[in-house]
């Protein structure tokens, strides 16, 4: 039996969050537990529900998704946060990738994208909405004069390819640690050796790299 994953729904404009919700509901795979239409109602609700997945606007009143997704994090290091934003402009991206976002959408997206996003990150995977991948990449354009290394793989180890896989995945560093039956301390080694060998500054870099060598497409 297919297990059912809960989703709390954070979307400020009624019209838009019944139809959002209906979507979802018409799947097999999940089912909207609960709703918010500000920043603040959605983190009461998360507290009050514990759902496995917040599927939260950028743009509402009272606190928006950035700031309410940053403080959810604080507070529920494993929640899966996906957000839904009208904004294709690469600082903001990069934004919500710092404040701990799972995965992104654009509301203007087909209803389909929305629902494959759902199951990506509900499965423990970030997911880049396929309109915004070019402008994720794009960012390693010009960031530096000592760029990324395109092959990347053959000058970090096999320990510190799977560490930065599972970063890219969402997962954090006791998750990783657990997962490879490391200790804490080494799966922040690893991370920093890759980070310095890819010369990557950012979680960000993480997740560029991770989409260049297709791993967010990965079972």
């Amino acid at each position: 039996m297919t297990e059912t994953t809960r989703i709390l729904l954070a979307e400020d404009h009624n019209t838009v969050r019944e139809g959002i919700k209906m979507l979802v509901n018409a799947q097999p795979d999940m089912e909207v537990i609960g709703e918010a239409a500000d920043g603040l109602a959605a983190i009461e609700k998360t507290r009050e529900l514990s759902p496995d997945l917040l599927v939260m606007d950028i743009s509402m009143p009272e606190l928006n998704g950035l700031k309410a997704t940053e403080k959810l994090r604080r507070e529920f290091p494993n929640l899966k946060i996906l957000t839904l934003t009208r904004h294709t402009d690469d600082g903001y991206l990069q934004q919500l990738i710092k404040a701990g976002v799972n995965g992104y959408v654009l509301k203007q997206s087909a209803p389909t994208e929305l629902i494959n996003a759902i199951r990506t990150v509900s499965s423990g995977r970030s997911y880049v909405d396929s309109e915004l991948t070019h402008k994720v990449l794009g960012g390693f354009a010009g960031r530096s004069s000592t760029p990324m290394r395109g092959e990347g793989t053959k000058d970090i180890s096999e320990r510190e390819s799977e560490v930065l896989r599972f970063i890219a995945w969402g997962y954090s560093n006791k998750e990783i640690a657990s997962r490879l039956d490391l200790s804490v301390k080494t799966v922040e080694a690893h991370k920093s050796n890759a980070m310095r060998k890819l010369n990557m500054r950012s979680r960000i870099d993480i997740v560029r790299y991770a989409i260049l060598k297709g791993w967010l497409e990965e079972e």
